[in-house]
């Protein structure tokens, strides 16, 4: 009944829109507005999304997860999640009308973020500590899978549910030892906090022997299927404003600060670089371009999750990607020359 009242909203809400306001776009991000969130904005503010007759509006989430939801009820055709929440949403939401289409963390952001002093120098430090995790945070969803995979004993951590404003508080006040969190954001935010970068630990998943992707962009199926050169230009637009990002992350990060006084361009800079060198701009993506999957990865990538997670039902990579609605092979190619 939950999956047939999803799909019947989506499908009245694509029935109704007249095909000519299809051009507004709504899209939803997976987090506030700081440095990786900077193509999109670039992708506004240098006519990219204008180039391809689409107005788009960008709502700030609350988590890796929150977008998934959003767009799979049709509230949002288009959004940035993880897709590795997407596959257990849709393994418990089946036939719920979402789908990615555009991987855009070929190296997941996962990360636990740790101090020195508190006795977090690397992974093999976690056994006996206190991690503070967000229930809704990506990282902390994907935990066990690193856990198992390194034969970490989970028994022996202390899990302490924190909140998003207070996660790098409470490790800054040495009150957890470490933190779930992407390695760009809990980073940066804990050195802006006063903690010595000396004194920081970055423990990324994808070190530690985790197959999995990261956020992708994701769509309302329904919408996609109704508007298909809708979705192509809205993802032609958005991996040039990748390009501008990566050519320049200043000019990024003063495009999220306009829409967010209350930050930091040097942070945020330092935020979307991190983002770009760690995440975005790996080896794969500069050979062949932003965007795709690898099939083998992928089938690798849900092996690791029956690991620590059980599904409902069988598996099926059909149903969590497509490639269907990437633009021309050369519009993804964001490296630089």
């Amino acid at each position: 009944m939950k999956t047939r009242m999803i799909a019947t909203c989506a499908a009245a809400i694509v029935a109704a829109t007249p095909l000519a306001a299809e051009t507004d776009i709504a899209f939803a991000l997976d987090w506030r507005f700081e440095g990786p969130s900077a193509p999109y904005f670039l992708a506004i503010d240098n006519g990219h999304f204008a180039a391809q007759d689409l107005s788009v509006e960008i709502t700030a989430g609350q988590g890796s997860l929150d977008a998934i939801p959003k767009v799979a009820s049709g509230s949002f055709p288009l959004g940035f999640a993880d897709i590795n929440s997407l596959v257990r949403f849709l393994d418990t939401n089946p036939g719920a009308p979402v789908t990615a289409v555009m991987m855009t963390y070929d190296s997941p952001p996962f990360s636990i973020v740790g101090r020195v002093s508190q006795g977090i120098s690397g992974i093999e430090d976690l056994e006996g500590s206190t991690l503070g995790a967000p229930p809704p945070d990506g990282a902390w969803a994907q935990f066990p899978i690193l856990a198992e995979v390194n034969g970490i004993d989970v028994s022996t951590i202390t899990v302490e549910p924190v909140g998003f404003p207070t996660r790098e508080p409470m490790l800054a006040e040495g009150n957890v030892d470490s933190v779930t969190g992407f390695n760009f954001s809990s980073y940066l935010s804990l050195a802006r906090l006063g903690v010595p970068e000396d004194d920081i630990t970055t423990i990324l998943f994808a070190d530690h022997g985790v197959e999995l992707y990261g956020n992708a962009i994701i769509v309302n199926t329904d919408f996609a299927a109704a508007n298909p050169d809708v979705v192509t230009s809205f993802l032609t637009a958005v991996a040039q404003g990748w390009s501008d990002a990566i050519a320049d992350p200043a000019a990024g990060a003063a495009a999220v600060i306009a829409r967010n006084p209350a930050g930091d361009v040097e942070l945020e800079t330092r935020r979307l670089q991190l983002a770009i060198d760690s995440n975005v701009l790996t080896d794969t993506v500069v050979e062949n371009g932003m965007g795709y999957v690898d099939q083998d990865r992928l089938a690798r990538a849900l092996e690791q999750m029956t690991l620590v997670y059980e599904f409902q039902n069988a598996p099926d990579a059909a149903l969590y990607f497509t490639d269907a609605y990437l633009p021309e092979s050369d519009v993804l190619m964001v490296a630089p020359e």
